[in-house]
């Protein structure tokens, strides 16, 4: 694995306290972890298109850059052009191996040397909108310890219940994960879209990846379904968002077309 950061920027990942924007992070600060892969099947090199000056990848960094809990942030790639990108604006970016089947197996071997009971925040790239108050709020449910992950959703738009690229979730009525699918679930009434930003401690990232595959991760191609079917809870924090993730073309136009009436997305 290799580090790349702009010169006098790279702090040592086992240090619990560190001085963020001249406050001193507390020990329970967490480290957030950007998986970047290029080769993204619906959209290859989206993390390096650019809006109104700025890649996909730096407007994510810049929103996790935001959250109070968040001591630390890396950018996981397997790319060379991704690395060179992040560190151009000043980030830290990971090189890691080529053939890694997901992105938590990438942020795993980002995550590999920090303490296990360190928390990490896995944050997906393609979600430029995501709001840093929802990652502190994931950061302080997962502080709790009543589950081994903790994720977000928000109400979803009736119209979008149906689009397979929509992740749905249902949880019980202590807000625990029942079921993540692709499909419409419930089959009627509120539907809630499943926002992909994890938090977990890294003990439980390495014991996860030792697990084996399940049939219903592999049917619904949603690896978080693996914890649910070996018997691991999953806290479901719910949220008022409007992120949603960039996976195709048409939703980059999207993002593009509503993105002056963002107040601070694009200019942050």
């Amino acid at each position: 694995m290799q580090l790349f950061c702009q010169k006098g920027t790279c702090a040592d990942p086992h240090r619990h306290a560190k001085i963020k924007r001249g406050i001193l992070m507390n020990v329970e600060a967490a480290i957030a972890i950007i998986p970047a892969r290029f080769g993204s099947t619906r959209f290859p090199g989206k993390l390096l298109t650019e809006i109104e000056g700025k890649t996909l990848i730096e407007l994510v960094y810049r929103r996790v850059e935001q959250a109070k809990l968040v001591g630390r942030i890396l950018v996981a790639t397997d790319d060379q052009r991704i690395a060179d990108t992040v560190r151009r604006f000043g980030g830290t970016a990971v090189m890691t191996r080529t053939d890694h089947p997901s992105g938590t197996d990438r942020l795993a071997e980002a995550a590999q040397d920090f303490d296990a009971d360190s928390l990490v925040v896995n944050v997906q790239g393609d979600e430029p909108m995501i709001e840093p108050t929802d990652i502190d709020r994931a950061i302080t449910a997962a502080r709790l310890g009543d589950a081994e992950m903790v994720t977000l959703m928000t109400r979803l738009d009736p119209a979008q219940a149906d689009d397979p690229n929509r992740v749905k979730v249902v949880t019980d009525r202590n807000g625990i994960a029942l079921y993540f699918s692709r499909s419409r679930i419930p089959s009627e009434g509120t539907c809630f879209l499943h926002l992909g930003l994890y938090v977990y401690r890294v003990a439980f990232l390495k014991r996860f990846l030792k697990l084996e595959r399940t049939p219903l991760e592999i049917a619904e191609r949603l690896e978080q379904l693996r914890a649910l079917e070996h018997g691991y809870r999953i806290r479901v924090v719910e949220v008022e968002s409007e992120s949603w993730g960039i996976d195709t073309p048409d939703d980059l136009e999207r993002f593009r077309r509503i993105s002056h009436g963002l107040h601070g997305v694009i200019r942050r």
